[in-house]
C-alpha cells in the first residue's frame, strides 16, 4: 500500500518540489522579520498535497498512454492497482488542501500553486505534450514556480533579482534533464506517440539543443553574483560545479548518450540543487561567521 502510494504521488519528484520550494522561502525571507516555523510548516505542506495532487491527476488523465510505455506501464493507475475514477478524487482532494495551506502561507503562494495546476495538468497535458516537439520547453514553466512559490510564501516580491534568478534556473535546468531522459528511454517514447525531440529529430539535433540550454543553465549559475548575494560558497561550490556539468554534457555528447548518460543525469540533478541553496547558504552565512 505504502509502495503504491508512493508511486502514485510520485513522492521523489514531490521530495524535489519541497526542496526547490524551501530554497525559494530561505532565498525570500527577510531576516528582519521573526521567524515562524509554523508558517514554513503550511507553505511545505501546501507544495507537498498541491504537487501530489498534481502528479496524481497526471496518472488518472495518461493512464492510457502509460500502458503503451514499459517505463511507465506498472504505475497504479495504468496497471489497474488504483481506478482512473478513484485517482481522479484523490487528486482532486490532495489539491484541495494544497491550495488551502498555501492560502494560510499566503495568497499569492496559493495563486501561483492553482497556476501551476492549470499549465501542467490543463495546457501541457492535455495540448501540448501531445501535439509538439518543444512541449518541454513551455512544460518547464510550471516545473519551476515551486520556487516562486516558496518564495512567494514568505516575500511577494516575486520580480525581485534572486526570484527571477531561481526561476531561470530551474527552468533552463528541465530541457537538458528531460531530453536526457528522452535520449535514455527514446523506444518508449516511440512507443506512446509522444513527440520527444530524440523521436522526432534524432539524436544530433537533440544534442545540439541539449547543448545550448547546458550551457545557458550554467551561464546564469556562472553569473549568480549579478541577481543574489555570492561569497566564498560562490567559488567553492557554484563555479566547480558548472565546470563539471559542462564536462559531462561533452563525454555524453561524445558517447552518443549510452555508457556516460547516468554520469551526465546525475550530476546536471546534483547541480540545479547547488545553484538553488548556495545563494540561500551565501545570505545566512553571517549566522554562523558573525563571532559578534
Amino acid at each position: 500500500m505504502i509502495k503504491t502510494y508512493i508511486q502514485f504521488t510520485k513522492f521523489g519528484i514531490v521530495i524535489f518540489v519541497l526542496l526547490s520550494g524551501l530554497a525559494g522561502y530561505a532565498l525570500g525571507y527577510q531576516s528582519e522579520v521573526p521567524f515562524d516555523w509554523f508558517h514554513l510548516l503550511k507553505t511545505m505542506a501546501g507544495l507537498y498535497f498541491l504537487s501530489s495532487g498534481s502528479l496524481a491527476l497526471n496518472q488518472a488523465q495518461e493512464w492510457k498512454l502509460d500502458q503503451k510505455m514499459k517505463r511507465t506501464a506498472t504505475r497504479p493507475v495504468a496497471s489497474g492497482k488504483i481506478k482512473p475514477l478513484t485517482a481522479y478524487i484523490m487528486a482532486a482532494c490532495f489539491l484541495l488542501l494544497g491550495v488551502d495551506f498555501l492560502m494560510r502561507a499566503s495568497g499569492l503562494a496559493a495563486f501561483f500553486g492553482i497556476l501551476t495546476v492549470i499549465l501542467y495538468n490543463g495546457i501541457y497535458t492535455y495540448y501540448l505534450k501531445p501535439k509538439w516537439i518543444y512541449a518541454a520547453v513551455p512544460g518547464a514553466v510550471p516545473g519551476s514556480l515551486p520556487v516562486t512559490i516558496g518564495y512567494a510564501a514568505i516575500n511577494p516580491n516575486v520580480f525581485s533579482s534572486d526570484s527571477i534568478y531561481l526561476f531561470l534556473i530551474l527552468f533552463l535546468w528541465q530541457m537538458p534533464h528531460f531530453w536526457a531522459l528522452a535520449i535514455k528511454f527514446k523506444d518508449d517514447y516511440s512507443d506512446g506517440g509522444v513527440p520527444t525531440l530524440p523521436v522526432a529529430l534524432g539524436l544530433e539535433k537533440t544534442f545540439f539543443q541539449m547543448g545550448m540550454y547546458t550551457f545557458c543553465y550554467v551561464g546564469t549559475a556562472i553569473a549568480s553574483p549579478f541577481f543574489v548575494t555570492a561569497s566564498w560558497f560562490y567559488l567553492l561550490l557554484v563555479v566547480p560545479m558548472s565546470v563539471k556539468v559542462l564536462i559531462d554534457y561533452y563525454r555524453f555528447k561524445k558517447d552518443r548518450g549510452q555508457k556516460r548518460w547516468l554520469s551526465y543525469f546525475m550530476w546536471i540533478n546534483l547541480s540545479v540543487l547547488v545553484y538553488l541553496f548556495v545563494p540561500a547558504i551565501d545570505k545566512w552565512n553571517f549566522i554562523f561567521t558573525n563571532t559578534n
